[in-house]
């Protein structure tokens, strides 16, 4: 089974954000993702960013304190 995407934020360009998703074992994880207008790919995952967490509040609290553009 994959994670299920259960919020995805988007920053002010629109090429870059922050997925958080339910993994299967029932805990949290987040990733942060972009894009490139010109490459018709769509969205790159940069990096796991963290997982393990107990719900989707705790994930995001997580990814808001690693990603600048989140502050």
């Amino acid at each position: 089974m994959k994670p299920l995407v259960v919020r995805s934020i988007e920053d002010w360009s629109g090429q870059r954000c922050v997925d958080v998703r339910r993994d299967p074992d029932a805990t949290f994880s987040w990733a942060e993702c972009r894009r490139d207008p010109e490459d018709g790919h769509g969205w790159r995952y940069l990096g796991l960013g963290g997982g393990g967490f107990a719900d989707e509040d705790a994930a995001m609290q997580a990814a808001r304190a690693a990603v600048g553009w989140m502050e």
